[in-house]
């Protein structure tokens, strides 16, 4: 008998189904995985348009007069 076989048998139905980060919470490891990917992402995202903000009101404003900085 294969080692996938003894693991059908062991497991029953929760046979090919991912397992979950806690019994208790309805999220899939991938799932977690993926959450974190899109939320590292939108970091990032959040903060180039930060370092963008910061360099249009501390050097391309006052550079064509907008305002002063002081």
């Amino acid at each position: 008998m294969g080692e996938a076989k003894r693991r059908k048998e062991s497991l029953g139905d929760r046979y090919g189904k991912e397992d979950k980060i806690l019994p208790w919470v309805p999220i899939t490891k991938t799932q977690g995985e993926q959450f974190v990917k899109w939320t590292t992402k939108g970091a990032w995202i959040g903060i180039g348009l930060v370092v963008a903000f910061w360099v249009v009101v501390r050097i391309i404003g006052p550079a064509f007069g907008w305002w002063t900085v002081q």
